[in-house]
């Protein structure tokens, strides 16, 4: 009897860790951003010759979506830029440019595919400045619900922090093409660096060879060879 109550223990308690971790396993398959009131990522990629590269962001229903890009590096300086929405349909379609960006104030919800095309450059990779943005602005206004159930009226302070909320957002937006164009330029430098010093090893080779040349040729011209055939008398 003792086993018995035993093996039904044992049972009861695989059982009820076997739940738990299907809880946990459940839970996690959403995106772990999933809640939060707003996410920006800033990327860097390298989009190789005659490729392309398509990311996928997951937005909440009612939030804010953004993305752009900037092309530092590589072949023109130029690369397609195209965006799906959930439902399958381009909302930006392809175009061949430097930069270029797309927003969706209310999302529908889902997984949006931003595409990098980089099919036209056939022998030049791109180094490209990928910067996505999801803000819930639906989650302020939570959170104020949250507040006026403790009897606190924050309607001005709540309205106070959306403003700051959408600031901050803009500066972030702005403080990313300010890196983006640094970041050009500065690789615009050390290419033309590189290209000057390429250039200048190039024409000090080709003046010390025509130095050399010219030398060999001018004593040549004055160089005196002796008669080896003595005349007879």
């Amino acid at each position: 009897m003792a086993r018995r109550t035993w093996h039904m223990f044992t049972l009861i308690t695989i059982f009820t860790i076997l739940s738990h971790a299907g809880d946990v396993f459940s839970s996690t398959a959403a995106p772990w951003y999933e809640n939060l009131p707003a996410v920006t990522m800033d990327y860097k990629v390298h989009i190789d010759a005659g490729k392309e590269d398509c990311y996928y962001q997951f937005v909440q229903p009612g939030a804010t979506f953004y993305a752009s890009y900037q092309v530092l590096k590589g072949g023109d300086g130029m690369c397609g830029f195209a965006v799906r929405h959930p439902n399958g349909q381009i909302v930006h379609p392809y175009e061949w440019r430097q930069s270029a960006e797309y927003a969706d104030q209310t999302s529908s919800g889902g997984y949006y595919a931003v595409c990098i095309d980089n099919q036209f450059s056939r022998f030049a990779g791109k180094l490209v400045n990928l910067y996505l943005s999801v803000i819930r602005y639906d989650m302020w206004e939570k959170y104020a619900k949250e507040v006026e159930e403790l009897d606190m009226n924050i309607k001005n302070f709540t309205n106070s922090i959306q403003f700051v909320e959408r600031n901050i957002n803009d500066i972030l937006q702005y403080q990313y093409h300010s890196r983006a164009r640094e970041s050009r330029d500065y690789n615009l430098l050390v290419d033309n660096n590189s290209y000057v010093l390429r250039w200048s090893l190039v024409q000090i080779l080709a003046i010390a060879a025509t130095g050399t040349l010219q030398v060999y040729f001018l004593r040549k011209l004055f160089e005196v060879k002796d008669n080896s055939s003595k005349t007879r008398i």
